[in-house]
């Protein structure tokens, strides 16, 4: 993204919220609209007004941002940590200055300083607690086949701790309109004469008729989602989808006390790119419904934007690292709806136990199938085999 404007003031004491009773940090309960401390139990709510919700989920105007003229208001200035390993910049509490990378488990993080980015204008609270989002990695990981049982282990391991990151996201608003030129094709079904085995038959042959067409389709684009980070595999993250976007909350630090947050590393001309991308596709789809027809053939598209807006969201994710034999896999929960996806391990002995046994299997019906007897009397020829784990 091209240079912004200079930020006010780093903005670190917003991010501190302390008990009323006791002095500790208040926390924010996933599922709930307040904060909690965890040494005495105090709650505190989180006021939200409807002048608020329609301010803080004002979208920014595309174009001009593009053009460096981003609002001073709409910047912000935070610390944040970068990830030598794998490149994530995760912020922090203002008073650390040293911690694991939530997103490959690497001790290795240097503090890179304070940075200007633009603003968050929404966020999506967590609704799952770690716990639901321990249990719903521990059934995921319960039904993956061939998984080493270390990993089982680590799910049901009190040490599998996860970790609560709010991950940044750019959404796009557009109104297109697409002119096309393409054919369209009608099937339709001729009787033709063969002869097969030395008999005549008849058959319906069926044939493409091809027409020039062409014309015009309109789209509202609201909110498509492109992840603003590079720490994640993207087509993990694209799974986790859908998000409820419905519920977005005005940007609120106390949403994020006891959490991490992500600087986004994608910047917004490339996040944009990506976004025409995933239009395109619905764009193209959108053409084919118009040329009907059984068959369709797209020769061009050519797409006028309007009214382009954007947004920098939080979303909530749930993360665990585990490594095993010197890689690390990621597993990511979404922190809204449950849904898990991840990297996994093969257990290479469970492979070669599946196999022997489907070789034994074989090999069984094999003897049966040419007459040798029965199935005791062929397992009597087979091999004693311990299958290791």
């Amino acid at each position: 993204m091209p240079p912004v404007p200079p930020a006010a003031s780093p903005v670190s004491d917003e991010y501190r919220f302390p008990c009323e009773n006791c002095g500790a940090q208040l926390r924010f309960s996933p599922g709930q609209r307040r904060l909690t401390c965890e040494y005495c139990g105090h709650e505190q709510d989180i006021p939200a007004t409807e002048a608020q919700r329609d301010h803080a989920l004002e979208a920014l105007d595309l174009r001009e941002a593009l053009a460096d003229h981003v609002p001073p208001e709409a910047i912000e200035e935070h610390r944040v940590l970068s990830c030598n390993n794998c490149g994530a910049q995760v912020e922090f509490d203002p008073a650390q200055h040293a911690a694991s990378c939530p997103f490959c488990g690497s001790p290795v993080v240097t503090d890179t300083g304070t940075q200007r980015q633009i603003k968050p204008a929404a966020v999506l609270p967590f609704k799952m607690t770690e716990r639901d989002a321990h249990t719903a990695m521990r059934n995921w990981l319960g039904r993956l086949w061939f998984a080493p049982n270390k990993l089982k282990q680590f799910a049901r391991s009190d040490s599998s701790r996860l970790d609560g990151l709010y991950v940044p996201y750019w959404t796009f608003d557009s109104d297109t309109q697409s002119r096309y030129s393409g054919e369209r094709g009608d099937a339709y079904y001729e009787t033709r004469t063969v002869v097969r085995n030395g008999k005549t038959e008849t058959e319906r042959v069926r044939k493409i008729r091809w027409t020039r067409v062409s014309g015009r389709v309109a789209r509202q684009f609201h909110d498509v989602l492109i992840m603003a980070s590079q720490s994640l595999p993207r087509k993990y993250v694209r799974a986790l989808e859908p998000w409820m976007l419905a519920e977005l909350a005005p940007y609120n630090p106390q949403f994020l006390s006891g959490f991490r947050a992500e600087g986004y590393t994608v910047q917004l001309p490339e996040g944009h790119t990506l976004a025409v991308e995933r239009m395109n596709e619905v764009i193209q789809q959108d053409v084919r419904r118009d040329i009907g027809g059984d068959e369709q053939r797209i020769h061009s598209v050519d797409t006028r934007h309007a009214d382009e807006k954007f947004k920098h969201v939080l979303l909530p994710i749930w993360m665990a690292a585990y490594q095993f034999r010197g890689k690390t896999y990621r597993f990511v929960v979404n922190g809204q709806t449950g849904k898990v996806q991840g990297e996994r391990p093969w257990s290479a002995w469970k492979i070669a136990g599946a196999v022997l046994l489907v070789a034994i299997a074989v090999g069984v019906y094999f003897y049966i199938s040419q007459g040798g007897g029965s199935v005791s009397g062929a397992l009597d020829f087979m091999p004693s085999t311990t299958i290791g784990k």
